[in-house]
């Protein structure tokens, strides 16, 4: 195998396939990237066994084969190499090595042979469809922050995707680490209905997050009971979902709050934030005491004394204090991009459910805490 190609290009797709390969790997194959080249085109392909990924770009091929090389030392080489440099891969030997030149470097690289590379096939996916990606950017972004990290609660480490009703039939995402939780919907795209309700695994979720920000265009799932796929770009990334039961998360959705409080996002914002300041590191709760027209938020702790601040509402109900998690609390805020917030709440003790001013397609619910 021989080609050519601009370093930007390669640095490129490295940097799409290098952090599927885990640093630490008993199996020595699965620490290198496989390397094919044919027909003008060079393909990358890492895996961990649990997640797939392959990407190409054009490249000039003097020499079609295919081999494999570590994948973060090769991403650290090409890293380090001059902007606007071309870089000629050389894998003809025969001798187990992979030579990589630009300019006066010269790099000799140990390889794997590429038929001990594994392949984590597809398999029947029945379920396909189409969904923009703004939209499943959105759908990740509204709800990711809550997926647990509670490796026991292993069917929480993901995100539960699946055909709902909501304003109409919808393709919800919903994640929740006990304390806290979030849901979001978009219309269901054509080709999901009877889809299988699936558990996508934290790393897919990171990993797909950072492919699609470089992405306007249209994002291809497919999806079996066992495995997801999603393909864009020349990118395929094929990923294991989580084999366990999602909870029945509407039963933690609380139907009958009747305290109502519409306030500015960004004030309530900051306003968290600076009492939060006071707060201890471990409890992070910060209060919130409504009556009236009146929303003041505190905080205190032995060590660094107590904070307040008042914003005025339009709230008018009976007074309430209910504690949170400040950090919570401002994940959420994070998400809500309107300038008006609602917080319905039943008591001191009883889930809040937060949402943006006339928008239902989002919906996040928090527990409180004592204070």
């Amino acid at each position: 195998m021989k080609l050519t190609i601009e370093r930007a290009a390669l640095l490129k797709l490295l940097g799409h396939v290098q952090n599927v390969v885990e640093r630490r790997n008993t199996i020595p194959i699965l620490s290198n990237v496989k390397i094919s080249a044919k027909d003008g085109k060079i393909s990358l392909n890492a895996t961990d066994m649990d997640l797939d990924i392959i990407d190409d770009a054009d490249a000039v091929v003097s020499q079609p084969g295919e081999t494999t090389a570590p994948a973060h030392t090769l991403y650290e080489i090409v890293r380090k190499l001059p902007d606007g440099s071309e870089v000629e891969i050389d894998a003809s030997s025969g001798d187990g090595k992979l030579t990589l030149r630009s300019g006066r470097s010269r790099f000799t690289l140990s390889s794997l042979s590429p038929n001990e590379f594994p392949v984590m096939a597809g398999g029947d996916m029945p379920t396909s469809f189409s969904v923009s990606a703004v939209q499943l950017k959105e759908l990740i972004e509204r709800t990711r922050f809550a997926i647990s990290t509670e490796e026991t609660r292993y069917y929480l480490n993901g995100i539960y995707l699946h055909e709902a009703k909501g304003e109409g039939p919808v393709l919800r995402a919903v994640a929740t680490d006990g304390h806290r939780l979030a849901s979001s919907d978009i219309v269901l795209p054509d080709g999901a209905k009877g889809m299988p309700s699936v558990i996508v695994p934290r790393k897919t979720v990171g990993e797909l997050h950072k492919l699609i920000e470089e992405t306007e265009g249209e994002i291809l799932i497919s999806l079996s009971d066992s495995k997801i796929q999603f393909s864009f770009d020349g990118v395929v990334l094929t990923s294991k979902l989580i084999d366990g039961t999602f909870p029945d998360y509407e039963r933690v959705i609380p139907e009958g709050n009747d305290k109502v409080l519409v306030v500015d996002r960004k004030q309530f914002s900051d306003s968290v934030d600076r009492v939060s300041a006071i707060s201890t590191e471990k409890s992070r709760a910060v209060k919130m005491t409504l009556e009236g027209k009146s929303l003041v938020l505190s905080a205190s702790s032995p060590e660094s004394g107590s904070a307040t601040d008042e914003l005025e509402t339009g709230y008018g109900g009976d007074k309430l204090e209910i504690g949170f998690n400040s950090a919570y609390l401002l994940e959420i805020t994070r998400q809500i991009e309107g300038d008006n917030m609602t917080l319905t709440m039943s008591d001191a003790a009883s889930p809040t459910i937060i949402r943006e001013e006339g928008d239902n397609s989002a919906l996040y619910v928090l527990m409180p805490m004592r204070v």
